[in-house]
């Protein structure tokens, strides 16, 4: 999930596209609205209190106290599990997550990285990798990231090369998509004997903190989530509630056994699934014997440019200030596209204010043929495509509008 005043996660939007006119999103439940990080939830001891954010700077949420980065291996001595909030497509983030692997490392810890992007079917090219057996170009195949995981592997370049040069494990953790779908189309209860030795014992629904959080992720007037029935918004929110359980409950499982007190799972993970406890983790501590922390980057200045001086004491066990920089950091078009759901994949259904395609001139409806020759057939192509550009490139889009052929001429620019 994202983080605060960002456009709607794309995951949930391919959840959400096609959903009939109905009620609110959890109608059941009362609104919350407002700032993410900024919310009364979560653990009694910090609810309620603040604490700073400051550039470069690790915040202790639990005594304010602005730490280094060894003293936060120190104080994660006794953690099994750590999980690191990002935002997908922020450099900022993924920076500070290689920079607490590292200090971790450095402390003595052995360090197993959890990959939200990857299903726990995903064994094998990880396996690989680590071991230095493949090239790069060898594990974006093998691994199929692009079909797996449609953000730009240049944002995780750097941990991966770590973990390889260091031999770390890295595991996936995320549960497979269809599971997901699935879980969304008819609950929980459908999970079937074999995927559920993958989950939890018990899978907590009932949480309202929780569904408090998930809302608070959408606007109001958001053009999808506003028309969700009940029934298809208590869908989408087990389906994310699937995601959290699938991501704790594996992370728990890829320490050894008997355990080795040098062992860390850190967790790569949206920061959605980490805020106040009541996701991944929530899920995880009933069925784990340990400590588990968390750790959440906050930019010091908001989408607005307002400086962002504290959060919620409860929203992490620790927050690394960050700067804000213009996003997103690796190229993409920004666009969301039909996907398996219709019957042109490549039909273009959301614009993201500001993007590439939106200052090229693309509109909803549109369907894309080729980018530079290669032709477009779904988020995967496309992504996989855009991975060959970097921020100033230009490139020739070959789309389809009202039945005719047209080709635009794009430059990729982030954002202002």
């Amino acid at each position: 999930m994202r983080g605060p005043r960002t456009t709607t996660p794309r995951v949930l939007l391919l959840l959400l596209a096609g959903v009939s006119a109905g009620g609110s999103l959890f109608a059941a439940e009362a609104p919350v609205r407002g700032d993410p990080q900024q919310l009364t939830l979560g653990d009694p001891a910090r609810k309620g209190k603040e604490a700073p954010v400051r550039l470069d700077g690790i915040t202790d949420t639990a005594t304010g106290e602005l730490i280094a980065a060894s003293e936060l291996a120190r104080r994660l001595g006794d953690a099994r599990v750590l999980f690191i909030g990002e935002e997908h497509t922020n450099g900022e983030f993924h920076r500070a997550q290689l920079r607490v692997i590292e200090a971790l490392h450095a402390s003595g810890r052995q360090v197993i990285v959890g990959l939200e992007m990857f299903p726990w079917t995903t064994t094998l090219p990880l396996e690989r990798w680590s071991r230095g057996e493949l090239t790069e170009q060898q594990f974006l195949d093998q691994a199929a990231w692009y079909e797996t995981w449609s953000h730009h592997w240049g944002g995780y370049r750097e941990i991966f090369f770590f973990a390889r040069d260091k031999r770390l494990r890295m595991v996936g953790v995320n549960a497979p998509r269809d599971v997901v779908r699935d879980v969304r189309a008819k609950g929980l209860d459908s999970l079937d004997a074999a995927t559920r030795k993958r989950m939890p014992p018990t899978i907590d629904i009932t949480s309202a903190d929780h569904r408090a959080l998930v809302t608070s992720y959408f606007s109001p007037d958001d053009p999808l989530h506003s028309k969700l029935s009940p029934e298809q918004a208590e869908g989408l929110y087990q389906a994310q509630v699937t995601w959290d359980s699938a991501m704790g409950w594996n992370a728990g499982q890829a320490l050894s056994k008997p355990v080795d007190s040098k062992e860390i799972v850190v967790v790569l993970i949206g920061s959605g699934h980490v805020a106040y406890g009541l996701g991944a983790e929530r899920q995880l501590a009933p069925h784990f014997k340990g400590r588990i922390a968390s750790l959440i980057p906050v930019t010091v200045r908001d989408a607005d440019g307002k400086p962002v001086p504290t959060v919620s004491a409860g929203y992490a066990n620790f927050v690394w200030g960050v700067p804000w920089t213009a996003q997103p950091t690796e190229p993409e078009l920004g666009v969301s596209l039909m996907g398996r759901i219709g019957k042109e994949p490549s039909k273009v259904i959301q614009i993201d204010a500001g993007s590439t395609a939106e200052q090229s001139g693309l509109k909803l409806g549109d369907v894309l043929r080729e980018l530079d020759g290669t032709k477009i057939d779904g988020t995967t192509a496309l992504q996989r495509k855009i991975g060959d550009y970097r921020w100033g490139d230009g490139a020739k889009l070959r789309i389809e509008r009202d039945g005719k052929l047209q080709t635009l001429d794009i430059v990729f620019r982030r954002k202002g």
